[in-house]
């Protein structure tokens, strides 16, 4: 029926798509879903061409970066991503996952993502540690990037024009807000962290 795999697997995900009312969000995971499984580039593999061609605009899609596992992201890899899918990518960030080998925990300060890398995202999902508690320093040093990005990017809305960040994200400013640093983000995990354990083993029955 389908000339391509590409093909039959945006015309699956389209008719879902569509069934259930094009939800404002609605993920698809290609099968070349990092650069490694790109043949030859992302810019020139004929599977993702195909993708960004055929898949809805609605549709989100998902990316690692250059690797599975990435330890660095670049907005100039992005930009290549997005002009290839037609839409700016959703990072499936993999860099605490451990579920490929459990005697590793991941525990050190979010980082290798560049500058300003949030405009060229559409959004950004952490893949984490699978035991629950090693991911508060993850989880809390990505909370800092996340809010160094917002004070320094300023963001078009949908009309074109330039948008200021709004701070919703707490009231006080960080140390690192606009300059993310992320030993001065560990730093203030390992102090929240050790707050925490001491507020839990402080409860009744703990």
């Amino acid at each position: 029926i389908f000339s391509s795999l590409a093909k039959a697997q945006a015309s699956v995900a389209n008719e879902v798509y569509q069934e259930l009312g094009q939800p404002s969000v609605f993920l698809f995971c290609p099968t070349e879903y990092c650069s490694s499984l790109c043949s030859p580039s992302p810019s020139q593999s004929c599977y993702l061409l195909t993708i960004g061609q055929e898949l809805l605009p609605g549709i989100g899609v998902i990316w690692t970066g250059p690797k599975v596992v990435s330890q660095e992201l670049s907005a100039t890899l992005l930009e290549e991503v997005e002009g290839v899918l037609r839409r700016q990518p959703i990072i499936w960030d993999n860099l605490y996952a451990n579920d490929y080998d459990c005697r590793r925990v991941f525990l050190g300060p979010y980082t290798g993502r560049a500058p300003g890398l949030m405009l060229r995202l559409h959004g950004l999902l952490l893949n984490p540690n699978c035991e629950l508690q090693a991911n508060f320093i993850p989880i809390h040093t990505l909370g800092s990037w996340f809010r160094s990005e917002l004070g320094s990017c300023a963001r078009p809305d949908h009309a074109g024009t330039w948008m200021e960040p709004v701070g919703t994200i707490g009231d006080s400013p960080g140390p690192w807000e606009g300059t993310y640093s992320p030993q001065d983000a560990l730093e203030m995990a390992l102090h929240d962290w050790a707050v925490e354990m001491n507020r839990q083993s402080s409860e009744p029955g703990r």
